[in-house]
């Protein structure tokens, strides 16, 4: 079992967690890895005149996936399992939202002109623009946390361009209900030193620090190096703050969606029966799967993942 931890919790602790604790900052460039922006070995793509770290499996002219992560701000490494779907004939697409992973950066005043549709859902309009060979090649959403809530929302506005929704755990799709559940699924135990400054790499390594300890409410252990390549913390207390402004209800067109839904979630403290319920029942046509896992196991879990959210996808997708 490969250790994670909440993706959704994690990005949001970074709002509680920008002092810092000792005196000395090692070399900033060491702290985390490189953006595509500063190292272009990196696989990428311009969307939106940003430059977003993005990679793709399986032939293009295969049914797609758009693999969408967790946050804001966090990255799709943790999602990289599902890369076995393109043995059963699917394109699998995966991307750093902008901010966040190996994207570029940009400052706070970048997204102070901007709203959420701006920064995530024309963006994610532009990967499907990408990839997609032509109009009569299915676009699945796979969202996970955040990324399910994004998913929710674009399918919602463009029901048409879409022929399958599969969401895993989204935290809220009322913005009432994502307070709620982001408070729930703080970790009581985020640890690490702290480092001064306000770079980019300084609060990136900050926000990885605040999710390096197991977190009880979400059930996922602490995260790893190995987990995630870099958190987003400028594009994280962005959204965050939009947020707050705009009170964002990322399930209101949802009920133009009437193509089958799956909605998974798994078996945590933050998220119970009956919050699984609240949050699907905006859904007409779903499919509800438990998982015997935290918050993002079904995905990190190489024993849940093989064993039950793969053929539980693969099923689903099977009835599109």
């Amino acid at each position: 079992m490969i250790k994670r931890t909440s993706i959704f919790a994690a990005a949001f602790s970074i709002l509680f967690l920008l002092s810092a604790c000792n005196d000395e900052t090692p070399q900033e460039t060491l702290l985390v890895p490189k953006t595509v922006k500063e190292d272009p070995s990196l696989p990428s793509i311009f969307i939106n005149s940003r430059l977003l770290h993005a990679e793709a499996f399986g032939k293009a002219a295969d049914p797609l996936i758009i693999c969408i992560h967790g946050g804001p701000g966090a990255d799709y490494r943790y999602l990289l399992n599902a890369k076995d779907l393109v043995q059963h004939g699917y394109r699998v697409i995966f991307y750093d939202q902008t901010g966040s992973g190996l994207s570029q950066r940009f400052d706070q005043s970048y997204y102070d002109n901007l709203d959420i549709e701006n920064i995530f859902i024309t963006e994610l309009q532009g990967i499907i623009a990408k990839y997609r060979t032509n109009s009569d090649q299915k676009v699945i959403l796979l969202g996970h946390s955040w990324g399910a809530m994004l998913a929710t929302a674009y399918a919602g506005k463009y029901p048409s361009e879409i022929s399958g929704l599969a969401v895993f755990e989204p935290g809220g799709l009322e913005w009432d209900d994502i307070v709620t559940y982001v408070t729930n699924s703080q970790n009581p135990n985020e640890g690490g030193k702290h480092l001064e400054g306000d770079s980019h790499e300084v609060l990136d390594y900050n926000m990885a620090l605040a999710a390096s300890t197991d977190n009880i409410n979400t059930g996922d252990p602490g995260l790893q190096s190995e987990d995630f390549w870099r958190m987003g913390a400028v594009l994280q207390t962005a959204a965050f703050e939009h947020g707050e402004i705009e009170k964002p209800d990322f399930s209101m067109k949802i009920g133009q969606f009437t193509k089958p839904v799956f909605f998974g979630y798994g078996d945590n403290k933050a998220y119970p029966d009956s919050w699984a319920q609240k949050v699907s029942s905006v859904f007409k046509n779903k499919k509800i799967h438990k998982f015997p896992t935290g918050h993002s196991g079904m995905f990190t879990n190489e024993i849940t993942w093989k064993n039950s959210t793969l053929p539980q996808l693969l099923n689903y997708f099977k009835s599109l």
